[in-house]
């Protein structure tokens, strides 16, 4: 399912429990998506995008990645809403501190983002760093999802 936001296009997919995978590029939905779960998606990301929502409540399942991927990907869904860590912090959330450039890469992964908030881990130094293939698109992205959780970052130059 493809639908536009104020991020721009994004497109999500489900399987016929959960959903599995949204993007800010095409991606192939699967034939037997749940499109009850493809909405629900979609009107709580809108939400979340005009503020209205700081938590999902639509099942989602890891259908990829590897065991380490997954207990990152689990880590950030424990960071709270309007705030922010560091590549360090969740290395030491799942106990490999040496596993700060992994974690970044687990980050460019994540097949959910947003619901899986992995634009809350910024730079050590406190500046954005990656999202999104760290283009320059990407960083804007984050920085939209940072001042969506917390306006007050809206007067800070981010990167």
């Amino acid at each position: 399912m493809k639908f536009e936001s104020i991020l721009g296009s994004i497109w999500l997919d489900a399987n016929q429990d959960a959903l599995v995978g949204i993007s800010y590029t095409p991606i192939e939905e699967n034939p037997l998506a749940n499109q009850e779960i493809l909405q629900t998606a979609k009107k709580q990301l809108l939400e979340f995008l005009a503020g209205e929502r700081k938590n999902f409540e639509v099942p989602y399942v890891f259908e990829m990645g590897t065991d380490f991927q997954k207990g990152v990907w689990q880590a950030l869904t424990e960071i709270p809403y309007g705030e922010t860590c560091s590549y360090l912090d969740i290395a030491e959330k799942i106990q490999n501190v040496k596993a700060v450039r992994a974690i970044g890469q687990a980050n460019r992964n994540n097949p959910l983002p947003i619901l899986v908030p992995c634009h809350r881990v910024i730079g050590k130094n406190g500046k954005l760093v990656g999202y999104s293939g760290s283009s320059q698109e990407g960083l804007k992205i984050k920085e939209q999802l940072l001042v969506i959780e917390n306006p007050a970052l809206q007067e800070i130059t981010l990167f």
